[in-house]
């Protein structure tokens, strides 16, 4: 075969490798795949001894390196450039460098990903081979790496675009099931002495973009005071994306909280986590106290350099997120215990707010029960009701353990089942607080006070735990701990 044959023939070569890789880098495929078939297109095509392609993000910082033969490492690349060299690159050249005495590579050629005016990233290769041993790369074979990691650029740009709008859906999916399940849609209701020095603090707070921990029992409106928290910060046109950690168990919830990678296990596909999902935004995270101790650690890493790897990935990816978090355990008591680490307590609790329960700003309570009478009778598209006296004098006298959230659910349900313009005692249906003669007396203290109640829905609703939680305002999850924390689960089984 003669010269002119075989140049003729390489250039086709090229040319045909150019186009496949065009074709086969379409579709907006994750970025590590994209960084993984250039890299071994470019070493096949040139019969390159070594090789290295890597990704940068907009701050100049590795995204995704992939090499074989040398070290898959941005930092280790730029070494073996001079500073002309490295200009070059940042201006779309590619560059030759020739480094006799360097333990990498005696010749290092070396393409830029150039994209709109910036630097997505670099594809080099080292010592050119053949069957007669090492030659030198080529003008041509310069030229076509430059091509090469030109098409690699738009397949990682439009990758990074393709996850940025996947990001939007999933977080607008996100905000949408938030929405349907917020009955109230106004602010925070009460004018008590401890709720206006709440509402004080927050506005305050939400300006600063410090974490805060907001503290309460079950029901008080943890996640409502999050929501004003974000809606008053510069955050507000970002997502606000919330997550109950008790209500999963530690498996799914890291995958909630961190993203995970497909192929992690059968069937399982790419989905970012609620940290990712809340760029811009705002994370909370409720009954942040019953986190494991291997995800404190996780979220601890997470809160300390704004980055993160999803479950079963090697990249660590920036995020920009606000955090707040809520909690009804004593977290001091669990430091001391070991059960909570003490260095995320601190990260944590750098503004604390305090939701006091609804026993303690009963003056509020009127203002709540008629709030819940207007939402309801619009959404339900029925007149608006009163409550008569009695009825009133029941909701004070009643102990409330569910909080404002058992307020509203009683409410609610006071208002479906009414027939006429008004609410009795009857129709709020408090499961026969004190009602029943000879019934036991209400304990003086909280915990049997709260015990006694779950027993008593538990009765009405003959043990189904997901309509007994429905009644209190409760999830079912928490509703398991109460039961266990009160050795109901065992009086279960036994009668």
């Amino acid at each position: 075969m003669g010269m002119m044959e075989f140049a003729g023939n390489w250039r086709e070569l090229q040319l045909e490798t150019l186009v496949d890789l065009s074709l086969s880098l379409g579709g907006g495929r994750p970025e590590e795949e994209l960084v993984e078939e250039l890299l071994h297109r470019a070493m096949s095509t040139l019969d390159a001894r070594a090789g290295i392609v890597v990704t940068q993000t907009a701050r100049g910082r590795e995204a995704v390196a992939r090499a074989i033969g040398m070290p898959e490492s941005l930092d280790v690349l730029e070494r073996q450039l001079r500073d002309g060299e490295r200009e070059a690159l940042r201006h779309g050249q590619a560059i030759r460098a020739t480094r006799p005495d360097s333990a990498l590579a005696a010749e290092l050629i070396v393409a830029p990903m150039s994209w709109q005016g910036g630097l997505l990233g670099m594809v080099a290769l080292a010592d050119k081979e053949s069957r007669n041993g090492r030659i030198p790369f080529s003008d041509e074979d310069i030229r076509f790496l430059r091509s090469l990691a030109a098409i690699g650029a738009v397949a990682v740009a439009t990758s990074r675009t393709v996850q940025a709008i996947e990001r939007d859906r999933q977080r607008l999916a996100e905000e949408n099931r938030a929405l349907t399940n917020v009955a109230v849609k106004e602010g925070f209701v009460g004018e008590s002495p401890p709720i206006r020095k709440m509402l004080d603090l927050v506005r305050r707070v939400a300006p600063t973009d410090v974490s805060v921990m907001i503290r309460g029992e079950s029901g008080v409106g943890k996640e409502r005071v999050a929501r004003m928290i974000h809606n008053f910060s510069d955050r507000a046109r970002g997502p606000f994306v919330a997550l109950n950690c008790a209500a999963l168990p530690e498996s799914l919830l890291e995958a909630e909280l961190f993203g995970i990678e497909e192929g992690v296990a059968t069937g399982v596909s790419r989905r970012l986590g609620k940290i990712e999902l809340a760029a811009g935004g705002t994370v909370f995270l409720d009954e942040i106290g019953d986190l494991t101790p291997a995800l404190q650690a996780k979220l601890l890493r997470v809160v300390q350099e704004r980055e993160l790897e999803r479950l079963g990935g090697r990249v660590r990816i920036p995020v920009d997120f606000r955090l707040i978090t809520a909690t009804h355990r004593d977290l001091e008591a669990m430091v001391e215990s070991g059960g909570f680490r003490r260095d995320l307590y601190y990260r944590l609790k750098v503004v604390v707010i305090n939701l006091p329960p609804l026993r303690e700003r009963l003056s509020d309570l009127p203002l709540l029960a008629h709030h819940f009478l207007r939402v309801f009778s619009e959404k339900l598209g029925k007149p608006q009701p009163h409550l008569s006296r009695d009825a009133m004098a029941a909701l004070m006298e009643y102990p409330f353990p569910g909080n404002v959230r058992e307020l509203e659910n009683v409410i609610q349900g006071a208002v479906a089942l009414s027939a006429g313009p008004e609410i009795t005692r009857e129709d709020l249906r408090l499961v026969g607080w004190g009602q029943a003669a000879g019934e036991e007396a209400a304990p003086v203290a909280l915990r049997d006070l709260e015990r006694l109640h779950i027993v008593r829905i538990l009765k009405r609703v003959g043990g189904n735990r997901q309509a007994a939680a429905r009644l209190l305002g409760i999830d079912r999850t928490t509703l398991y701990r109460k039961m266990r924390r009160y050795a109901l689960i065992d009086a279960e089984r036994n009668t």
